[in-house]
């Protein structure tokens, strides 16, 4: 039996999107698709799980379809696929109708399902549906017809990466490029039996990747990771489309959250926050309107135009997040770092990807980052290139930030410009892995951890020419804590000193050997007779 490998698993599956060109809008095609992929699969699963029940314990395959205990997630019979691609009319609506009734009988699945509607017959008429159906029908999903069971997950991330990559500004609303998730995983370090959480989760990305340091670093318990996952995420769609890729994952006991995480944070424990050992995330750059309850009632004045509200004066958190200051209306960046924040352990590390912005805008932000700075809790700063992003052309920073630093660290910050450090493209630049080494590698040293702490006071601290470099915070102090990172690394070309006596010296031997080639050129012409 020939098995179905990642590469015909992917190419299929993008094909699926090209059935749906010009009836949907590509950035709306993941929701359709990543819902019939769970369907296919889980369909197949169901009756693989059936089959193996009819071996192992000589019930009938009819017993073993019924049964819930067999399977991970039970279908009910107007959800059978086969009963499905049966339908020549009205197939929306009973797709709709068979993604409720498996919410129905699988409790972890509720909201999932029914995230999407396939009934609006515009949009989808039964010709289109009846195509997909057929198109899905081509291989099975079933384990046994996998290369191996990962190839399911790293096909769901192709998906996810293509989408993001066709949806283009649109992308980046749900995906943060797979490399930036790495370097950012590899510069906090999870590590086996952590707690892992991301307050804007997206499609869950940076979750899995953490789980994949760990696994990849001999953090397993049998075949799962010793990690748990934890997320919230706005946007529906995408909620339901990161808890598909959690199961897919094989992380089905992951713990993802829908709604607002700054209004409405939802991972709470007799209704205090929860905390944990690792937070990363990749907010929404710059968020305008981002505390909603001060925007629910917005009054105008006398000529219709919008009295912005004081967020200094409407925002009041129940739990605390906000200690440092209330962010600016139009920037909410530094409210998710704060919260992040909150929700840390005292001995644990978070990474957040930022604008430039952050690290030297003034007032309150300027006031947060101070507070932040007393409390020596920013152990990094990096720097990265432009066009790395879906949704912005502009650089992005990564901040680090480390409740329980090093004593070689303490009140230091470690600077890295790697605003160089990417590999050109057309419209969008990546980092390659070489970038991602040299980036961590000049953490590392600069946090020290390539040095034995008991011999950190007999060296200088760490700096790699125009690269980085560790900055006491005494220093940021003086600069009024702005953490512009060109503020403290020098990455101007070396000015080249000009010695005007040789220089004079040159031009005087360079005239005089341009008169004898005159003299010499005249006396050729006058020979010539001219």
């Amino acid at each position: 039996m020939n098995k179905l490998t990642l590469q015909t698993l992917e190419r299929w599956l993008w094909d699926s999107a090209d059935l749906m060109r010009g009836h949907i809008d590509s950035s709306d095609f993941k929701n359709y698709i990543f819902g019939l992929l769970f369907l296919k699969r889980a369909n197949d699963q169901f009756e693989e799980e059936a089959n193996i029940a009819v071996s192992e314990d000589g019930v009938s395959f009819k017993e073993a379809l019924l049964d819930e205990d067999y399977h991970q997630f039970f279908i009910p019979f107007d959800a059978y696929w086969s009963e499905l691609t049966k339908k020549t009319e009205n197939i929306g609506q009973a797709l709709d109708k068979a993604f409720s009734l498996i919410e129905e009988h699988n409790s972890q699945l509720e909201g999932v399902m029914t995230a999407v509607h396939f009934g609006d017959t515009e949009k989808l008429p039964d010709e289109l549906l009846a195509r997909l159906l057929q198109h899905f029908n081509k291989y099975s999903l079933a384990n046994e017809y996998l290369d191996n069971p990962d190839i399911l997950g790293s096909a769901y991330e192709y998906l996810i990466r293509e989408f993001a990559d066709d949806g283009g500004k649109k992308g980046g609303e749900f995906y943060t490029p797979k490399e930036v998730v790495k370097l950012v995983v590899s510069l906090i370090k999870p590590q086996a039996g952590n707690n892992i959480y991301d307050p804007t989760c997206g499609s869950g990305g940076m979750l899995i990747q953490s789980a994949a340091y760990i696994k990849a670093n001999g953090g397993t318990v049998g075949k799962f990771v010793d990690a748990s996952l934890y997320g919230q995420e706005k946007n529906l769609g995408t909620w339901a489309i990161c808890k598909i890729n959690m199961i897919v994952h094989n992380f089905k006991d992951s713990d993802i959250r829908k709604g607002d995480t700054l209004s409405s944070p939802k991972h709470l424990k007799n209704g205090e926050l929860m905390t944990y050992d690792r937070v990363i995330a990749n907010p929404p750059f710059s968020l305008k309107k981002w505390w909603a309850n001060a925007e629910i009632d917005i009054k105008q004045d006398e000529k219709g135009k919008e009295i912005a509200p004081k967020y200094n004066a409407v925002v009041s958190d129940e739990h605390g997040r906000f200690k440092y200051g209330i962010p600016p209306r139009g920037y909410g960046d530094l409210a998710f770092v704060q919260h992040m924040v909150s929700v840390l352990k005292n001995d644990g590390r978070m990474g957040v990807v930022l604008p430039h912005g952050i690290l030297f805008r003034g007032g309150t932000e300027g006031k947060i980052r101070e507070g932040l700075l007393h409390d020596d809790l920013i152990e990094a700063i990096v720097g990265l290139p432009e066009k790395l992003f879906y949704n912005t052309g502009i650089p992005a920073s990564i901040i680090i930030i480390n409740k329980s630093k090093s004593q070689n660290l303490k009140n230091r910050v470690v600077f890295i410009d790697a605003s160089n450090e990417y590999k050109n493209g057309k419209n969008q630049n990546t980092l390659t892995q070489e970038n991602i080494s040299k980036i961590v590698d000049a953490h590392n040293q600069g946090a020290g951890t390539l040095v034995p702490q008991e011999d950190w006071t007999k060296v200088q601290a760490p700096s790699i020419d125009k690269f980085m470099r560790v900055v006491e915070i005494r220093e940021i102090k003086e600069n009024d804590y702005n953490l512009n990172i060109s503020r403290y690394i020098d990455t101007s070309d070396e000015e080249i000193i000009i010695d005007i006596k040789a220089t004079l010296q040159d031009i005087t031997e360079l005239e005089a050997k341009e008169k004898e080639i005159d003299s010499k050129l005249n006396g050729y012409l006058k020979s010539l007779g001219f």
